[in-house]
């Protein structure tokens, strides 16, 4: 199901893009009086709702600087993190991040291996809104889902059911 062969600089910028298309649907949420800014809080989908979440940190210096989050090379070397994915390229109008996991599930956890999900050439995009859904159209040969080797620290913070 993940395609090999792509550079990792194009890995890299198509993460930047995919993460920034996919906060730019977010909001921010002030960090207090001591802070200098704000933080960005997003939607993402888990089997069929939203849940709101932030980024903090990321295993790729480039994605670190094009999104102003901390860079950790340390998380590229976390193995068995739960999905994120992001989609790439032509979209269903809507369309967020989906997750794999999310808060009271027995494999939840804050980190996130980042997959990029892309629409078959003269396939019409859909609403995806669960990993499942992604898996059995990537199985029908529809879209190709690429590990980008990026490991996010993306804690969900609400549930919206």
């Amino acid at each position: 199901m993940l395609r090999k062969g792509i550079s990792f600089a194009a890995v890299v910028l198509t993460a930047a893009a995919a993460v920034s298309t996919a906060y730019a649907v977010g909001g921010t949420l002030p960090l207090g009086p001591a802070a200098t800014g704000q933080e960005h809080v997003y939607r993402g989908y888990y089997d069929g709702h939203k849940d709101v979440y932030v980024v903090t940190d990321t295993s790729s210096k480039s994605q670190a600087t094009a999104m102003g989050i901390n860079y950790s090379p340390a998380l590229g070397t976390v193995k068995g993190a739960p999905f994120q994915y992001f989609i790439s390229g032509p979209a269903a109008p809507g369309q967020l991040a989906v997750f794999g996991s999310e808060p009271g599930e027995t494999d939840y956890n804050p980190l996130w291996e980042e997959l990029f999900v892309t629409w078959k050439p003269g396939v019409k995009p859909v609403l995806l809104v669960q990993d499942d859904q992604i898996n059995a159209l990537a199985k029908q040969h529809k879209l190709t889902v690429t590990d980008a080797h990026i490991v996010l620290n993306a804690p969900i913070l609400k549930v919206e059911k």
